[in-house]
């Protein structure tokens, strides 16, 4: 299920949201002009290597373990990743930012990015392979909506076949399929680590977790 927009009327300018947005469009740019290798280095040090914090094998500038819970959220791994991650921004962002209004979005948005990376490493404490992109900051996002809206709908795309299918189903619906996919795809991958497919599933859960958990200390008491 694809999400293409919700019935919830932004109430103002989602700012923060499209700063992010364009933040990582820049930075996503800059990353399809390295060379491969130049990329590779690149996505290692500004990442999130979880091996690099459960082994004590930090790099040589010690700033950098911390200052990539930060970075790793502006970075994409393709065009693909990118597209995704920018539109589930657009349409969960801007309403969860107008709950919460512009600043508190932003430092919201921050910590339960750093948060998912977090939960990341601790599910998969040996792995040697950089995470990098948005959708663990991303996933709190939703799990902020999942809260703030549960009577909003979302339009959704449904590929049948070759056929498109356009519905509108429950925001408690669709966000709770996507959770259910995350914890099931998330559970094979730790039984089975070569089926995870590159993805940071425990990082989504995490994220969305902890936008579940922290969204009422960030929301506007006057909305």
């Amino acid at each position: 299920m694809f999400p293409i927009r919700d019935t919830v009327p932004n109430r103002t300018f989602p700012l923060t949201t499209w700063t992010l947005i364009i933040l990582c469009g820049i930075v996503f740019l800059f990353e399809t002009t390295l060379p491969s290798e130049l990329l590779e280095e690149f996505t290692y040090y500004f990442g999130i290597v979880p091996i690099e914090y459960t082994k004590r094998h930090y790099h040589s500038l010690p700033f950098i373990d911390y200052l990539s819970f930060l970075t790793t959220m502006f970075l994409h791994g393709g065009w693909l990743h990118f597209l995704g991650n920018m539109w589930f921004l657009k349409v969960f962002g801007s309403k969860v930012e107008d709950r919460m209004g512009h600043s508190r979005f932003l430092v919201f948005y921050l910590i339960v990015g750093m948060l998912a990376s977090m939960f990341y490493i601790y599910f998969s404490p040996r792995s040697s392979m950089p995470v990098i992109g948005a959708s663990g900051a991303i996933a709190g996002v939703m799990g902020a909506y999942f809260v703030s809206f549960p009577r909003a709908r979302i339009l959704t795309f449904i590929p049948i076949f070759i056929v498109p299918w356009f519905i509108e189903v429950p925001a408690v619906f669709f966000l709770g399929w996507w959770f259910l996919i995350q914890v099931f795809s998330g559970t094979v991958a730790q039984v089975l680590p070569s089926s995870g497919g590159g993805v940071a599933w425990w990082g989504h859960i995490g994220g969305f977790i902890a936008g579940v958990l922290l969204v009422t200390m960030f929301r506007k008491s006057s909305w």
